[in-house]
């Protein structure tokens, strides 16, 4: 697509996003961001989405990052920089911040914003060939406060300083031993189709409100207030937390549903 990016929606509230500039190794130029901030936007809203998958299209390259050839050509230009930084921005919030489960399936080199990419997501899949890497300082530039953040909660602020002051690649075993990637895979798709499957048999409700949660506390929060109340005492109440017990007793699997929250407010601290 001239985008750079592939939307392909499945059944039981999956979506791909699937980065196609195979001709750069899915490096992203501004219409890429802007594509990729686009989807994201609409789906932040999609009351049936349940797990968003993010990938490449072509196997053995998962994001090579910015489009350097059109960041050196452009960069110059204040107003461009600030459109690039408000997209790239966009992009990396709305995945930290999509209210489902979201899983990057990593499969060669993820480099610089695709490492980004990555990190914003909540599970990461990668192949036994994955490198990843976070490579400012190989450009002479600096990585966001947000993305380091992201960075830092994931791996802790030594590793992060490691990487960010080297701009190294780390191999795929590396990786899982720091905990940038949650698990190294032969098969990255019967992989991924497993970590699905787990998700889609939970409750979705009980999901979102995790994940607000989650959020709230990576943010700073560190106790409850009435909006994080809220969420735990209606989920006593709501058809999951039924469907649950009766699935108990009977001794079966719970049939949840594909409802929004089902019975679980929103976090309005997630929109």
């Amino acid at each position: 697509m001239p985008q750079g990016v592939e939307r392909i929606d499945e059944a039981d509230g999956v979506v791909r996003l699937r980065l196609a500039r195979s001709e750069r190794r899915n490096a992203l130029d501004q219409a890429a961001w802007e594509a990729l901030g686009a989807h994201l936007e609409a789906l932040g809203s999609a009351p049936a989405l349940r797990l968003l998958i993010l990938e490449s299209a072509t196997p053995g390259v998962f994001c090579a990052g910015a489009d350097i050839h059109e960041f050196a050509s452009a960069s110059a230009d204040p107003a461009w920089r600030r459109a690039n930084q408000a997209a790239i921005r966009a992009v990396q919030t709305g995945l930290a911040r999509l209210p489902v489960p979201t899983i990057a399936l990593i499969d060669g080199d993820c480099v610089g914003g695709g490492c980004g990419l990555a990190i914003a997501c909540d599970i990461r899949l990668a192949s036994p060939r994955a490198r990843l890497g976070i490579t400012p300082a190989k450009l002479g530039l600096v990585y966001s406060l947000h993305d380091t953040r992201l960075l830092v909660d994931l791996v802790g602020p030594a590793r992060a300083k490691r990487m960010l002051y080297t701009g190294e690649l780390l191999d795929a075993a590396e990786a899982l031993a720091i905990g940038l990637v949650d698990m190294v895979a032969a098969d990255l798709g019967a992989a991924a189709t497993r970590q699905a499957q787990a998700i889609l048999a939970a409750a979705p409700g009980s999901q979102r409100a995790t994940k607000a949660i989650i959020r709230r506390i990576l943010d700073g929060q560190v106790d409850d207030d009435a909006e994080t109340a809220a969420m735990f005492d209606a989920a006593f109440e709501g058809p999951e937390f039924a469907e649950g017990v009766a699935a108990f007793r009977a001794r079966r699997r719970p049939a949840f549903g594909a409802s929004r929250a089902a019975g679980v407010p929103a976090d309005p601290a997630s929109a």
